[in-house]
């Protein structure tokens, strides 16, 4: 059984799909290619993609619904490939729930590393270790678990990506110590990141949406320098 890590490629353009599964297939990685959205919706449950390279703009379901639907039923990382490079393009794909964005054209060698970097922050759920091995804060209301990747609130399981729940846990480790956005962005998304602070923004707006403010505790924005998890 080949061990190697499936790449769901979806983009209308045969010759520029055709061209990133060659350089990812030279990488030793598994491809797939899908030309509109509602095949790609097929194809992800049948090939179980690892990561998903997504066009926005396909033919029928676009990238931004393609990415909605999976999001309701899979932390699946995606990288939305598209020509539009305005900030509300990319804030709105990444408020979707994509894990990266980069514009066309792009260097193919630059999509390789990026595939490489978000399949390393990636992490599936971890099977259980002892409890000595556990990382796990714990908040009135609130216990993050970076172990197994959960979230409790309010007695309730709280769905995550993978990226949100690495900044909530490592904000929440630090209570009341003040991060910039480069270094959560040092620490979350790696050096190798080559996307900009509205990217830790994004994922602040996104928690927020998820985990209000508690009579003990809130995701506090610190105005002109970053965020910190305060204690009341």
């Amino acid at each position: 059984m080949s061990n190697k890590q499936k790449i769901l490629i979806v983009d209308d353009d045969e010759n520029i799909a055709e061209l990133i599964s060659l350089y990812l297939i030279k990488e030793c990685f598994d491809t797939q290619i899908e030309h509109d959205g509602e095949s790609a919706l097929n194809a992800f449950d049948r090939f179980k993609p690892d990561l998903i390279l997504l066009d926005l703009m396909l033919p029928g379901i676009d990238g931004y619904q393609v990415c909605r639907e999976i999001r309701a039923k899979s932390q699946t990382p995606i990288i939305m490939l598209s020509a539009k490079g305005e900030v509300f393009d990319k804030v709105l794909g990444l408020e979707l729930g994509a894990d990266d964005y980069m514009e066309k054209p792009f260097d193919s060698k630059e999509l390789v590393a990026r595939v490489k970097a978000v399949l390393r922050r990636y992490r599936p759920v971890a099977q259980e270790k002892p409890e000595s091995a556990v990382k796990k804060v714990d908040y009135p209301d609130l216990s993050i678990n970076l172990t197994n990747y959960s979230v409790i609130y309010n007695g309730q399981s709280i769905d995550m990506p993978p990226k949100e729940l690495e900044l909530l846990f490592f904000l929440a480790s630090s209570p009341n110590q003040v991060f910039t956005r480069e270094q959560l962005l040092d620490h979350i998304w790696g050096y190798e990141y080559v996307g900009d602070t509205r990217t830790v923004d994004v994922h602040i707006k996104r928690l927020r949406e998820k985990i209000n403010d508690h009579d003990s505790w809130r995701i506090a924005t610190v105005w002109g320098i970053g965020y910190k998890f305060e204690t009341l």
